[in-house]
């Protein structure tokens, strides 16, 4: 018993190296030829992943206390959430995450490096309308999604690559390596650092991908268009427009677009359209525009903490250019 306790442990340590992304080639080989055993280390490495993440442990938590993750996992499955139309600022406020982590079969025998990757499916991490998400990846990045966001990672990220997907918005301070570099892909534009900070927004419904840089250098790959890779410097944005293909870079407050990491909306002239888009995801609420006024540009800054969704909609009316009533379960902008 004493023996399975201290191989327990052993296994326990090697799982945070590995999500820490500081696990070696050897400790790898080991953790890999242990849960290729039997049916049941397999399921005991999967479980120990999900209370990790759904523990809320960073990969900068080098020792896994699993006693403290479980409590934590517990506790956080056994809340009930409040409907976020009834509390949207405390929603909002609330930093959340849906960790999707599915085991797959093994089939055949385990072959080199790629084994252990191949025995689970991609992480996904999803931050609900309603809410924002800050994680760190297991090559230590940190990452902010914004509401209505997601990003997908094979469980190889860090060991020989660093690529993920991104839908909606995210802000990310990639730690430096130089061996592998750090790319973002969407259907429109690749993305290439080594490290840096900058914010990618890029939700489904928005006409434009931005990209706007803090510090380092990013290559961005058009997919829409072929043309030369194009190069941000620190304080420099690119604005890709979906339906030309056409990417167009410019000086900016890079500052600015990661105000919502802060819990802050901020418009600078912006679409009154637009606009209604950041609110419906920052409160999980559904807003209608009449035509007339999905041309109107506004500008403003809210915080979401302690504004509801009728306060931010009374500032904006308060130009006396828009009225706004409920009806319908949503806001009618008029």
């Amino acid at each position: 018993m004493q023996h399975e306790e201290m191989k327990n442990e052993r296994i326990d340590q090697l799982i945070a190296e590995y999500l820490s992304g500081s696990l070696t080639v050897d400790d790898f080989q080991e953790l890999k030829s242990w849960s290729q055993q039997s049916d049941e280390n397999r399921m005991y490495v999967r479980n120990q992943i999900e209370v990790w993440f759904s523990s809320g442990v960073t990969a900068k938590d080098k020792l896994f206390n699993k006693e403290e993750a479980f409590a934590r996992f517990q506790k956080r499955i056994g809340k009930k959430e409040p409907k976020v139309y009834h509390f949207p600022w405390k929603t909002f406020y609330r930093v959340a995450a849906v960790i999707l982590i599915v085991l797959l079969p093994l089939v055949g025998y385990w072959k080199g490096q790629e084994t252990l990757r191949q025995t689970f499916s991609d992480m996904v991490v999803e931050a609900p309308l309603g809410a924002r998400t800050k994680l760190y990846l297991p090559d230590g990045t940190l990452v902010w999604l914004n509401a209505g966001s997601k990003i997908t990672y094979s469980q190889g990220f860090g060991m020989d690559n660093r690529q993920l997907s991104l839908e909606g918005e995210g802000y990310f301070e990639v730690v430096h390596n130089q061996d592998l570099p750090f790319e973002i892909h969407t259907r429109e534009i690749d993305l290439r650092v080594l490290g840096t900070k900058f914010n990618f927004k890029n939700y489904s419904d928005d006409e434009e991908v931005t990209v706007s840089l803090l510090e380092g250098k990013v290559a961005l790959h058009n997919s829409l268009k072929s043309m030369s890779d194009l190069y941000l410097s620190p304080n420099e944005k690119m604005v890709l427009n979906k339906r030309t293909g056409e990417m167009v870079k410019s000086r900016t407050r890079v500052e600015n677009s990661m105000l919502w990491t802060y819990d802050e909306l901020f418009f600078d002239e912006e679409l009154l359209e637009d606009i209604a888009k950041k609110l419906m995801r920052s409160y999980d609420v559904r807003i209608e525009i009449a035509d007339s006024l999905k041309n109107r540009r506004f500008y403003g800054s809210f915080k979401v903490m302690g504004n509801t969704i009728e306060e931010v909609l009374e500032t904006i009316a308060s130009t006396n250019r828009m009225k706004y009533r409920y009806e319908n379960e949503k806001y009618i902008l008029y």
